[in-house]
């Protein structure tokens, strides 16, 4: 922070930990009880932000997924066989109490996953309990979807999703595969696995049916066993494109569902016209929203030339009053990375950056003693030769660019592998309309970034996936 924001710092307002009671170790959640793995092994999950061990949790193995999967499809039979109606009750139910639980589990997920609170609070809790209370309203109207007059469901949905929105990733997956009437076995991150069995205890609270929702934490070993078990019929992955690759190649030759959300490089096209204050919180919540760790993140601003002084003068003025520190202080605008080894791949690729010759701007804020850290940081002079430009960094780190026309917009913005997002900033709607139509990405926001809604689908073109999940259309996959 510097001194002339030093005139109004804002004091300390830490949220409590005591909301949460965090046990000293977890089993995983099988057929409607918590159990030990098969093999007795347990991994840490540890706090970002301080190192320190948050609790003991059981880790799945090849066994525990043979029981789990098992168990979803013992319960499949009675489950689909509920009238939507009555489906949809317990998923309202499932919604209230994430709401009347929201401030527990916000706690939870800052600890567990090192995001801010006011993230967890504000963004990430409010769109969970969303997800629950809209595929509860489709529970009974499948019908009207699209997908013929009595679509059925798939059977045994197998899940794995990321550590960067954990119970966010949860509500994508689980809330349309139970609407549609299908059984879930779900992998959370090793990294974040704790919400995931807060959740599965809500599950119990509501009173759902054993074997309807199992939860197993674990490693990639487990995933991996999970994709390849031939009783289940339909898998969703939410990570890495090199990960996706390989659920491919496992899954190709069967008759298994499959829809993959992988990584993005979002460019944001700031046209001359564009109103340069909004456009720079569009940037910062682009890029810097949950530290950069947001598949669909603006890691790549392309700004008009004539302006391009103007904004980046903006954009730096605007990065030196982020606060960064305690992600449980409700004043903190950027957490801790998730773990050392995506600090690692961020810190290597950064490196790259200034080894390739661009210029390196890092936001003045002083980094905590323990914990896994990454100032804001920008880097101009970028070409699309340049590693930051063509990779995923997946971390507080934006490549910033320059054209001259639309078309060279556009054709920079398509130059890339991914195909998940984009943002335009004009005045001009036709010029939105116009550009927006030309993007390959899945979502172009105009002139706003990073908004989700439950009614809204969301998915990637290219090595960004294939599927949509959200709205209307996150039905058709658990759906025959």
């Amino acid at each position: 922070m510097t001194a002339e924001h030093k005139l109004f710092a804002y004091a300390p307002a830490p949220e409590s930990r005591s909301v949460v009671d965090i046990a000293p170790s977890y089993g995983m959640f099988v057929d409607g009880e918590f159990a030990e793995a098969a093999d007795g092994k347990v991994f840490k999950s540890v706090a970002p932000a301080t190192e320190e061990v948050l609790s003991e949790v059981a880790r799945a193995g090849e066994a525990d997924v043979e029981r789990a999967v098992a168990a979803a499809r013992r319960a499949f039979t009675s489950w689909s066989a509920l009238p939507g109606a009555e489906r949809g009750k317990y998923l309202f139910r499932i919604a209230r109490i994430i709401q009347e639980r929201s401030r527990e589990l916000a706690v939870l997920e800052t600890l567990d996953n090192g995001k801010p609170i006011r993230e967890t609070r504000d963004a990430d809790l409010p769109l969970v309990a969303a997800h629950f209370f809209y595929y509860a309203g489709w529970a009974d109207k499948l019908g009207y979807a699209g997908f013929g007059p009595e679509p059925k469901p798939v059977g045994v949905a197998g899940q794995v999703i990321p550590w960067n929105f954990p119970l966010l990733m949860l509500a994508w997956k689980i809330a349309p595969a139970l609407a549609c009437g299908n059984t879930v076995v779900l992998k959370p991150a090793e990294t974040t696995p704790l919400s995931a069995l807060f959740f599965a205890d809500i599950c119990r609270q509501a009173g759902l049916p054993r074997g309807v929702v199992n939860i197993l934490p674990g490693y990639g070993d487990a995933g991996a066993a999970l994709v390849a078990h031939p009783d289940v019929d339909k898998v969703a992955f939410t990570g890495s494109t090199a990960v996706g690759k390989e659920i491919a190649r496992s899954v190709a030759g069967t008759d298994k569902r499959l829809t993959l959300e992988l990584g993005g490089k979002g460019a944001n096209i700031v046209f001359d016209d564009a109103p340069i204050d909004q456009a720079v919180e569009g940037i910062v919540g682009g890029i810097f929203f949950n530290q950069g760790q947001v598949c669909c993140a603006g890691s790549r601003l392309l700004v008009q030339e004539s302006v391009a002084d103007e904004l980046l003068e903006s954009l730096k003025r605007r990065l030196g009053t982020l606060r960064l520190g305690d992600p449980l202080d409700k004043n903190t605008d950027i957490g801790a990375i998730n773990s050392a080894e995506q600090l690692a791949r961020i810190t290597e690729l950064a490196d790259a950056g200034d080894a390739e010759g661009a210029q390196r701007w890092t936001a003045p804020c002083e980094l905590p003693g323990s914990g896994y850290w990454f100032a804001p940081t920008l880097f101009t002079g970028v070409t699309q030769a340049h590693r930051v430009a063509r990779e995923e960094i997946f971390g507080p780190v934006l490549s910033v660019l320059t054209f001259r026309t639309p078309a060279e917009a556009v054709a920079k913005a398509n130059n890339t592998p991914y195909g998940l997002s984009a943002g335009v900033w004009t005045e001009k709607g036709s010029r939105i309309l116009a550009v927006a139509d030309r993007l390959r990405a899945g979502v172009v926001w105009a002139n706003t970034f990073n908004k989700f809604d439950p009614t809204s689908p969301f998915g990637g073109y290219k090595e960004s996936g294939f599927g949509r999940e959200g709205g209307r259309h996150g039905l058709e996959a658990y759906l025959r």
